[in-house]
């Protein structure tokens, strides 16, 4: 009887709480062998997410090409006066319009007007096409002039450059800063 006294102690109060204990460690055990599962998966897959990343990265810096900030907008503005040139046509108006501010980028139009022959304007666009930048051609109106060999055009060429944005200054951290 007291041997079983004793071991129903021991039982009770030695092997049930190391029992437990076991089962809690198993269980915590294999959460970890989940967790660690998962991250290895994961692991596996990061070498598509850069090249995923480096995908997006040159996307971004081809477009960042095409609109030019504000130290390339005058080379931008000459090429396109330079296409009209080589083209053969005759400049009336090139005059750089209002920028026009957009969520992340300005749009900024010229107003053009010219005087040329038929292929000499479609030479003109041509030459617009070849550009690096982002250019379209708006409001295009192409009338005849001196016995219909000459084509008189305006237009509005816009073009667009990319604003950064800045972050908003919060005064509170600038308050803590100073004291």
């Amino acid at each position: 009887m007291t041997f079983a006294a004793i071991g129903g102690a021991y039982y009770y109060f030695v092997f049930m709480p190391k029992h437990e204990e076991l089962g809690k460690v198993k269980k915590n055990y294999e959460n970890k062998l989940n967790m660690l599962a998962t991250y290895k998966k994961r692991a596996a897959e990061i070498s598509k997410y850069e090249k995923l990343m480096s995908e997006a990265q040159e996307e971004f810096n081809l477009a960042m090409k095409a609109l030019p900030d504000k130290r390339e907008l005058p080379s931008l503005l000459t090429g396109i006066s330079k296409a009209g040139s080589d083209a053969g046509l005759e400049f009336h108006l090139f005059k750089p319009d209002k920028e026009v501010t957009k969520e992340f980028y300005n749009e900024i139009p010229v107003s053009i007007k010219v005087e040329g022959r038929y292929h000499q304007i479609t030479d003109f666009f041509f030459q617009i096409i070849g550009l690096n930048r982002i250019v379209n051609i708006n409001n295009v109106d192409v009338k005849t002039k001196k016995g219909g060999k000459i084509l008189g055009m305006s237009c509005k060429a816009v073009t667009y450059m990319f604003v950064e944005q800045k972050e908003p200054v919060d005064n509170n951290k600038r308050k803590r800063k100073k004291k």
